[in-house]
């Protein structure tokens, strides 16, 4: 998963769009992996206004959450575990909000 606008440092990236039902996605290719732009995805389901609250709200969802956190676990040796357990304490919860930038650092 790759945000519109995150910068990597010292990696060879190489972009490509491929289009889904007439919506045009970015696939950021990373050295040997690649990634889809969900803002490509927000943008297209609600406008680009709307893109960093439809993606606020999808990576509040407890389950994504969830799933997020064990993919870091299982391929990111520097994930803050301490501080996924506060974010995965509070999911779900009304007052609960987490952006994409809040996710990275």
């Amino acid at each position: 998963m790759w945000f519109e606008g995150e910068i990597v440092m010292g990696i060879n990236k190489k972009t490509s769009i491929i289009s889904v039902q007439n919506i045009e996605i970015t696939i950021a290719s990373f050295d040997a992996d690649d990634y889809i732009c969900i803002t490509d995805m927000a943008k297209a389901k609600g406008g680009e206004s709307r893109a960093a609250d439809i993606i606020k709200n999808w990576i509040r969802n407890r389950s994504t959450l969830e799933f997020l956190g064990t993919w870091e676990i299982m391929f990111n040796s520097n994930f803050k575990v301490v501080e996924f357990d506060h974010f995965k304490s509070h999911a779900g919860l009304p007052t609960f909000v987490l952006s994409a930038k809040q996710w990275i650092d």
